[in-house]
């Protein structure tokens, strides 16, 4: 049984820092498309970055680029979001999501289609 559990997540001024923490559990982080995503109520659920691990290679959001930086420890089987130069714009429920498919990841992240979510975590920016 897969299980991606977020947490975080929290109130903060804007310009503040957070760190997200995504823990899988009956799945190992290596090789496979590992991302972050968030959702804001009336609006759809938009990707704000994936990595991966295999190539080390990661995608941001241009709204999110120079902010938050993605990246996983597979020692602690965790994936991370640290967001930095919070915005109220950044208000959101973040999930995290994992896919073993084999597809692009650039690709599945673009699609959102992955395998495993997630039930997230909020993150409420104030001004």
């Amino acid at each position: 049984q897969v299980q991606l559990v977020e947490s975080g997540g929290g109130s903060v001024q804007a310009g503040g820092s957070l760190r997200l923490s995504c823990a899988a559990s009956g799945y190992t982080y290596s090789s496979d498309c590992i991302g972050w995503f968030r959702q804001a109520p009336g609006k759809e659920r938009e990707g704000v970055a994936a990595i991966y691990p295999g190539a080390y290679t990661t995608y941001y959001a241009d709204a999110v680029k120079g902010r938050f930086t993605i990246s996983q420890d597979n020692a602690k089987n965790t994936l991370y979001l640290q967001m930095d130069s919070l915005k109220p714009e950044d208000t959101a429920m973040y999930y995290c999501a994992a896919d073993s498919s084999g597809g692009d990841c650039y690709y599945v992240f673009l699609t959102r289609q992955f395998g495993y979510w997630g039930q997230g975590t909020q993150v409420s920016v104030s001004s």
